[in-house]
């Protein structure tokens, strides 16, 4: 058996093997259902129920879907360079200290004062990326492993500061930061409900991503050097350069989900700030195919079957632990999928 590149795929090919790949992860969805003893058709309408049954199931999906969409632009910007940003957590976490560190105090208006927060925050996820590319681009160190490493170092710098030097006094001992100024909260789009403006600047991100990647000149160095980084150098690109500007705008990106988890829904910093988003963008990222607005949508799926897997379980007895054995399922399906648009199995 080998694989022959196809020149032209089809149509069918192109938008039919994804589809089989969703109707497969339903499928393996259905008897995983079976095996712990439910209804597999009652199974997959409570997760959808649940994820969108109602207004407030519906905004509660958005909610989730907002730090999706951060990282899986994140990665999606930094794959397309063929950079492995592996380290989103580590990004989202820096950008959430950096809005602690700024929001604990009332300084200024907020209108003011909540746009450099998000600035600082973006600054501080591009530097802590910054470090792995220069590894890479000046002594080719793999940053598969300096990514992945670094999300284990802020984790724990994250405990040390709130144990330590950001505490709040006021936590009854319960190790998270000093809470964010009132005023310097992200305003909630619906009044008495958790989803709050960050889903917004998260569209926003979506849009100007898709810009920088269709239309302009740094879009276009960034996918000449993921398809190929010797080629690009030959044209005259400088490809450590582009490398090194896409790593800031991914790092960038991923600080923008701690900045919104904070100022936008927990109001204080704690070491489960993230279940691990960073991680999850990378599947978010995979099943969009690194398609900016793919990640939108892509997102949303991720974030219904999260909050459908909740509200199952509560309602079927359904492990929530569904909810990870599908994704990963997803991903692989889909990759797979991915792959045979362009390639077509032949037996020898």
């Amino acid at each position: 058996m080998r694989l022959e590149p196809i020149a032209s795929p089809s149509a069918l090919r192109l938008y039919g093997l994804p589809a089989a790949a969703l109707a497969a992860t339903v499928v393996v969805a259905s008897l995983l259902a079976l095996v712990a003893g439910a209804d597999p058709f009652a199974t997959l309408g409570l997760i959808i129920e649940g994820a969108a049954g109602s207004r407030f199931a519906l905004l509660e999906t958005l909610n989730r879907a907002t730090p999706l969409i951060f990282t899986g632009l994140a990665v999606a910007v930094a794959f397309r360079a063929r950079l492995w940003n592996i380290g989103a957590e580590a990004q989202l976490y820096a950008g959430a200290i950096v809005t602690v560190l700024i929001g604990m105090q009332g300084w200024g208006a907020p209108w003011l004062q909540l746009p450099i927060m998000a600035l600082a925050a973006v600054a501080a996820g591009a530097l802590v990326l910054l470090g792995p590319v220069v590894l890479k681009t000046r002594f080719g160190v793999d940053e598969v492993v300096t990514t992945l490493l670094l999300n284990f170092v802020m984790l724990l710098f994250v405990g040390y500061l709130v144990e330590g030097p950001l505490k709040d006094p006021a936590g009854m001992g319960w190790p998270k930061s000093v809470p964010l100024v009132k005023e310097l909260r992200l305003p909630r789009i619906v009044e008495g409900l958790r989803l709050h403006w960050g889903f917004g600047l998260a569209l926003l991100s979506a849009v100007a991503v898709w810009v920088l990647q269709t239309r302009t000149v740094l879009g276009y160095q960034i996918r000449a050097v993921g398809q190929n980084a010797q080629a690009a150098r030959f044209a005259g690109i400088r490809v450590n350069r582009v490398l090194v500007q896409t790593a800031l705008i991914s790092g960038g990106l991923a600080a923008l989900a701690g900045f919104s988890e904070v100022a936008g829904l927990k109001g204080h910093l704690s070491s489960d700030l993230s279940p691990g988003f960073g991680y999850t963008g990378i599947i978010v990222a995979m099943l969009a195919v690194l398609n900016p607005l793919g990640v939108v949508l892509t997102a949303l799926f991720v974030a219904g079957i999260f909050v459908g897997a909740d509200s199952m379980s509560r309602a079927a007895g359904v492990p929530t632990y569904i909810a990870d054995i599908l994704l990963a399922v997803s991903l692989l399906f889909m990759v797979l999928a991915i792959r045979l648009t362009r390639f077509r199995v032949v037996w020898k």
